[in-house]
């Protein structure tokens, strides 16, 4: 009789070194799908390695971002659906730097669990590689942990770091709005990755909404509508000419009054129409749901702009028509604020 097999001792405090080897198989084929020539090396070296071509740029910069999904991940969890918060993760980082001008060169994740999930971690690893693909950015390495004592069974957490490249000479910094400029806004897909602590407490807690419900405006489930994907917006931005951008907020936490003015010259104030655009039902279900001021609104959530354009009054409609975006206010003089009417 053979004996029993015993459980490794990492195994059993809770991190099976076995089964993390187990759901990585296959992906280097996975990631593959996001490399150019730039790529160099494979998936489960100590460093990705990316080869630095530049073309015509005469001073290239580098621009990093870093940054999570938040409490979304209760979301995905409770439907077992989590490709689209990888592809949000993504999504979100690319659009942090391409408020500089830069377009993104590479992507690395960090997942941590409690357990791996094979499935779960096949779907993360399809959003990661389907957003990063659509961006034109590698994905190049990561991290997995398992995290026993952190986590409760069945969470997880998601991180991820973007390197991008943009030329000096085209940096968008703010530094040439002036007042009479107007602003331009990018319509959201909903909450994008910012509000879920709030939205979780009064949808699901305050007015007792099931995720399989449906309420009055939405044309969706709840919990579908939860989960739409943050847009990226990075091949809107590089589809206009050189020059006509003059500055560039993504609109995640902190919302329309706290990202907005850090591309505003402190001479300058941004006067942000609110009846220029239809605010999402789901906005709207949330603020009678939690009784939440429309000031605390538009400081927590995007309210449905998801990125703001600030240009020359004259090359307005240029923009526009290159991105879809409409003209949602203007630039006064002023001290650095946001001033909704």
């Amino acid at each position: 009789m053979r004996p029993a097999t015993k459980k490794k001792a990492y195994a059993a405090a809770g991190v099976d070194i076995a089964l993390g080897n187990q759901v990585k198989q296959g992906l280097q084929e996975k990631v593959q799908r996001t490399y150019g020539p730039e790529v160099l090396g494979r998936i489960g070296g100590f460093g990705g390695l990316f080869r630095a071509e530049f073309g015509q740029m005469k001073e290239p910069v580098l621009v990093s971002s870093i940054d999570g999904v938040g409490t979304k991940l209760k979301i995905a969890v409770a439907l077992n659906s989590h490709e689209s918060v990888a592809q949000d993760l993504v999504n979100h980082c690319i659009n942090d730097i391409a408020v500089t001008g830069a377009r993104p060169l590479f992507f690395l994740d960090y997942i941590g669990s409690e357990r791996l999930d094979p499935a779960v971690f096949d779907q993360l690893i399809s959003g990661f590689t389907k957003a990063c693909k659509a961006g034109n950015c590698a994905l190049i390495g990561g991290e997995t942990a398992q995290l026993p004592d952190l986590y409760h069974h069945g969470e997880y957490d998601l991180a991820g770091c973007i390197v991008g490249v943009v030329d000096r000479t085209k940096i968008l910094d703010g530094s040439r709005i002036v007042p009479s400029d107007l602003l331009l806004g990018l319509p959201s897909s909903g909450l994008h990755t910012n509000g879920y602590s709030l939205a979780r407490k009064v949808l699901l807690q305050q007015m007792r909404l099931g995720l399989a419900a449906k309420p009055e405006g939405l044309t969706r489930p709840l919990g579908e509508e939860l989960l739409r994907i943050h847009k990226n917006y990075q091949p809107l931005l590089s589809a206009v000419p050189s020059g006509r951008i003059k500055g560039a907020a993504h609109i995640t936490g902190g919302g329309l009054i706290d990202n907005i003015p850090r591309v505003l010259p402190p001479t300058c104030d941004a006067l942000v129409d609110t009846s220029s655009w239809k605010v999402p039902p789901i906005f709207r279900l949330i603020q009678r749901g939690g009784n939440v001021s429309s000031e605390e609104m538009f400081e927590v959530f995007n309210m449905g702009i998801g990125m703001v354009l600030v240009v020359a009054r004259h090359q307005a409609e240029e923009v526009a028509s290159k991105t879809g975006a409409k003209v949602i206010g203007q630039i006064t003089p002023g001290s650095g604020k946001v001033l909704l009417t």
